[in-house]
């Protein structure tokens, strides 16, 4: 195995692994704060309990993943030393700022976690507040790092090396806003729909009781929203890429060619060798259409730059394919969802089967996008700048650390399994009565409380 390969696998594993709780950081402490400020309005006990337990698998979460995301932030040295010599004055500013965020989000999680009978219910409830923005902030700001490597702006180069570094224009980059609004809902999403899929079990299972009920509906509101809106932020997406990153939109359509009018595949393989996809459903200038808002405008194809220089088609095709194939099916299993639930009909079986199997498809969405992201950059580490190849190291031996952070990456991921087990120890007793006596510290609506109450 060259140094190439396993350096790409294992960051490929580690990006994997690490995106998982990336998203659920970034979701979770959203749903932690609707629970508890539904409790604060409402006062039933459900409320409160649901957020006491999503705050502990947040605890969970949060600790699993900043091993993971540590693990990345060493790997960034050891393998690519020649981007980071080049990169690393650039975006360095966002690392650092995403830093700030990480402790931010530290400190406050520490307090909420522990601040449950030390603090008002209000002041506590605001303590929720910093770990949900920083957790999307730690998001955000490693996106803008990201979507750099996707059109590097803000220098320019002499002897290889970049001078006249501008960090602001690099951080805030043309394509950080339409990337990272992207990122966020998607997280969001992602994490909306595992956690309904872990409710949906326990309803398949006949716990049928409004905790399980209530654990249900708050993902599945939050999911519904952001399902809604990916569409549009990937219609901005799409356009940013055609605009910024040609090649790669061939590669996730599979247009080997420029044409006009380009139609828009649904399914299909690609054949490379024969610049066709098989078994592909075409609907005429469809891609134009999506990608430009006009039917007959021109779309570059992959014949547009060497065959060197071409992403992995088949892979970067298949996953934009997985990615939307599995949003348009979540968007179908919420519109049936609230179909059934303003029918007023009882949600049966085969629905909750296909919630808990929405849980695969957040993930899969989520991982498949990233594949399309990275993968079709390829074969740039910086886009138009610096190869692959060329930013790897030199060291021998990269299999080594390889097989280190894949068992380390199985460890994580058993003890994880282990301790949200644990977790999940059903419905909570005092849950049973729906509406609990009022705790004299909540505050009265319209005083101090009245503020926080739209939560």
């Amino acid at each position: 195995m060259d140094n190439l390969i396993a350096a790409r696998m294992q960051m490929a594993i580690s990006l994997g692994f690490h995106m998982v709780f990336a998203a659920l950081g970034i979701g979770l402490p959203l749903l932690m704060l609707i629970a508890e400020g539904l409790w604060l309005r409402r006062h039933k006990q459900v409320h409160l309990d649901l957020a006491k337990k999503w705050a502990k698998a947040t605890g969970i979460l949060f600790a699993i993943g900043a091993v993971s995301g540590t693990a990345l932030s060493f790997e960034l040295g050891l393998l690519w030393p020649p981007f980071m010599r080049f990169a690393g004055p650039i975006i360095g500013p966002a690392f650092a700022l995403e830093g700030y965020a990480f402790f931010i989000e530290a400190i406050f999680l520490g307090l909420y976690l522990y601040g449950w009978k030390r603090l008002s219910p209000v002041k506590h409830w605001l303590c929720g507040v910093p770990v949900a923005l920083s957790g999307m902030a730690s998001g955000v700001l490693v996106m803008s790092a990201n979507s750099w490597m996707q059109n590097p702006v803000g220098f320019t180069v002499q002897n290889g090396l970049p001078v006249n570094i501008d960090p602001v224009r690099a951080l805030m980059n043309p394509s950080w806003g339409v990337l990272a609004v992207h990122l966020t809902l998607a997280s969001y999403m992602a994490t909306a729909f595992m956690v309904a899929a872990v409710y949906a079990w326990g309803m398949l299972r006949g716990r049928r009781d409004t905790y399980h009920r209530t654990g249900l509906l708050l993902p599945m509101v939050l999911g519904t929203i952001m399902a809604l809106a990916q569409p549009v932020s990937g219609d901005f997406a799409a356009r940013l890429v055609k605009n910024t990153q040609p090649v790669k939109l061939a590669a996730m359509e599979s247009q080997f060619t420029t044409e006009r009018g380009a139609p828009l595949r649904i399914g299909g393989i690609p054949d490379v060798k024969n610049r066709t996809v098989n078994f592909a459903i075409e609907i005429p200038k469809g891609l134009s259409l999506l990608a430009t808002h006009d039917p007959n405008a021109e779309i570059v194809g992959l014949d547009s730059v060497p065959e060197s220089q071409w992403p992995a088609v088949p892979v970067v095709h298949i996953a934009f394919q997985v990615m939307v194939g599995s949003g348009l099916a979540i968007i179908a299993l919420c519109a049936l969802y609230w179909f059934i639930a303003w029918r007023r009909r009882e949600h049966g079986p085969w629905l909750m089967r296909g919630l808990v199997l929405s849980g695969v498809l957040g993930v899969a969405a989520l991982e498949a996008g990233w594949i399309v992201t990275e993968v079709g950059r390829q074969p740039w580490i910086i886009y138009n700048v610096m190869t692959t190849a060329s930013a790897v190291t030199p060291a021998p031996g990269i299999w080594v650390t390889f097989s280190g952070f894949v068992g380390m990456y199985v460890l994580l991921a058993v003890t994880l399994v282990w301790l949200l087990l644990r977790l999940a120890t059903g419905t909570p007793t005092e849950t049973e009565g729906e509406e609990q006596p009022r705790d004299k510290s909540l505050p009265r609506r319209g005083s101090e409380g009245g503020a926080h109450a739209a939560a």
